[in-house]
């Protein structure tokens, strides 16, 4: 069987990947498995409180519990009812000063990196990569 993959597809696929590598290296060297730092960065991005679906998004609910269950251990987070069976999750002190030595240092560099764009290549990146995203889901459902 011949695979045919376009050269830009592979160079596309595997900048996807070192990206990935790169944020799971950043988590390693902070001490924080990926799921730590997905739940904790999705938190700052809410201000340090979300509904749990917001961090479900980015793996598996199985996952994402663990970790949870861990940082509810380790006074990181805390989690309240919320408009009936939803939930909301919440930083505790300890978690925004673990957030501010971790997850904020890496903020600071995708900000500092996006800063050093201009709007047009900004637009341009957000707007293409939300295109593919999209079309792709699209495309995956169709299978």
């Amino acid at each position: 069987m011949e695979y045919i993959v376009n050269a830009q597809m592979k160079q596309f696929n595997l900048l996807m990947s070192q990206t990935e590598e790169a944020y799971h290296e950043a988590a390693v060297k902070l001490g924080l498995s990926d799921s730590v730092m997905l739940i904790l960065y999705t938190l700052c991005c809410f201000d340090g409180e979300c509904l749990l679906n917001d961090i479900t998004a980015g793996a598996s609910k199985q996952t994402i519990n663990s970790a949870l269950r861990k940082l509810e251990a380790d006074d990181i987070v805390y989690l309240k009812a919320f408009e009936g069976r939803k939930k909301k999750v919440y930083l505790t002190d300890k978690g925004r000063r673990l957030v501010k030595d971790t997850v904020l240092r890496v903020i600071e560099i995708e900000n500092e990196i996006f800063d050093g764009w201009s709007e047009e290549e900004k637009s341009t990146y957000v707007e293409l990569t939300q295109r593919y995203q999209v079309e792709f889901r699209k495309k995956v459902k169709e299978l």
